[in-house]
């Protein structure tokens, strides 16, 4: 059996440490023209303690950081991954690099309906940055999250980072000159 995996410790309530540790996990993320880098953190916000971490395409299927994070404790646990909010704590958090996607345009689950399906098992998602219309245009995630009451709130003062990471391998605007 694989050991279990080592994380940094971080002070409770510090949510721009715990959003730079996604930062650090989206650096992993292989940059490319059709998807964003993004990393996210599952955290017990009552014990301080991380449960799963994930990044864009760190598994197998066009996965989403969310998405593995949710991978990771199902397999812990044996169990499907729409199961996962049996065994995920009572006051379990995401902190995530990008707003949660409402629209895939592979057809997977999003990372929304994901969530949702947890049934009220993750109830303050923290994103460092609103999705950018790139892909699917606006992105209305954050409200449906917390139509479905759960919390969304931004953590401020990463977002020029965040943003510059999760474009890696996307085209840059040229300068007008030319240049």
């Amino acid at each position: 059996m694989a050991s279990e995996p080592s994380y940094p410790t971080i002070a409770a309530g510090d949510h721009k440490g715990y959003m730079e540790y996604a930062l650090e996990q989206a650096r992993f993320s292989p940059p490319a023209p059709t998807n964003f880098c993004v990393g996210a953190v599952l955290v017990d916000a009552n014990k301080n303690e991380i449960l799963a971490t994930g990044y864009t395409l760190e598994l197998p299927g066009n996965t989403h950081a969310e998405q593995c994070c949710f991978i990771k404790v199902a397999q812990k646990h044996n169990l499907p991954e729409e199961e996962i909010g049996q065994v995920l704590p009572k006051n379990t958090v995401l902190y995530t690099t990008m707003e949660p996607c409402n629209k895939r345009l592979s057809g997977n689950r999003t990372c929304v309906e994901r969530i949702l399906m947890l049934k009220g098992a993750i109830k303050v998602v923290y994103v460092g940055i609103k999705e950018p219309e790139t892909f699917v245009g606006e992105n209305a995630g954050s409200n449906r999250l917390e139509g479905a009451g759960t919390k969304v709130t931004v953590v401020e003062g990463m977002q020029d980072r965040i943003r510059e990471v999760a474009t890696a391998g996307h085209e840059k605007q040229k300068l007008a000159s030319g240049g």
